[in-house]
């Protein structure tokens, strides 16, 4: 789940700012504290009625030291065009009614936890996971840009895309499809038509993939493609 802005008209008054001034407060920090309850609103108003079990935190960063921001009577919150509320991001906040305009931006981390799954010990590039190689935990799911992949039916048999470190959140980006034959290799070949199935033998032309395409050589020479069932099954269409 990424959270995307949606207009609002939420502004911070001219109230908000003069009691900063009374209480000789920085009013770069009311802008701040604003911008907080905003980004809280926003996310909130975001992730309500989500199926997805996620525990929303929102952190706000301050603005540089170095500004020396005119005096605004209302300040509006926004998000820059293309910015997503997932991870670090940063908001955008311009005056609106003043004498001077100005746009300014403040970094924000919008962490998402939830439910996952995490390597248990290092697993190999290359290896074919199995349910053993993992175990659930509560993570940042915004922690990187890759989708966490959930459910376990996912992952299971797929295979490493890289070298995993005990603890490392499963993600998109770590796994591939398994290679479950090479070229060369002898397999079973299911040809299925309307009304008909026949089994035969034949040599893999290209490494099999479940659930992709791969070449096989017939006993008669004729070399045709199929869907790789399974670690020595690829089925024709007829």
């Amino acid at each position: 789940m990424q959270i995307r802005f949606a207009p609002s008209r939420l502004l911070v008054s001219l109230a908000v700012l003069a009691c900063a001034a009374q209480a000789q407060v920085d009013p770069s920090q009311a802008y701040a504290d604003s911008a907080r309850k905003w980004l809280d609103d926003t996310v909130a108003n975001a992730t309500a009625g989500s199926n997805n079990p996620l525990r929303m935190e929102v952190s706000v960063g301050a603005l540089d030291s170095r500004l020396r921001l005119a005096p605004c009577a209302r300040v509006e919150p926004f998000l820059p065009p293309g910015t997503r509320l997932w991870g670090r991001s940063r908001i955008g906040l311009r005056c609106v009614d003043g004498a001077t305009r100005w746009s300014v931006f403040l970094p924000v981390t919008v962490k998402a936890f939830g439910p996952a799954w995490v390597a248990r010990a290092p697993v190999a590039a290359g290896a074919v996971l199995g349910p053993d190689d993992a175990a659930q935990a509560e993570v940042d799911w915004a922690e990187e840009a890759s989708p966490v992949l959930a459910n376990a039916d996912i992952w299971v048999g797929q295979m490493a895309a890289r070298n995993w470190a005990p603890g490392q959140t499963i993600r998109q980006s770590m796994v591939k499809a398994a290679t479950v034959f090479q070229a060369g290799a002898q397999i079973r070949v299911l040809a299925e038509g309307p009304g008909f199935q026949v089994a035969s033998d034949g040599q893999a032309m290209t490494a099999g993939v479940i659930g992709q395409p791969a070449r096989v050589r017939m006993d008669n020479g004729r070399v045709m493609s199929g869907t790789v069932l399974d670690a020595r099954t690829v089925r024709l269409e007829m």
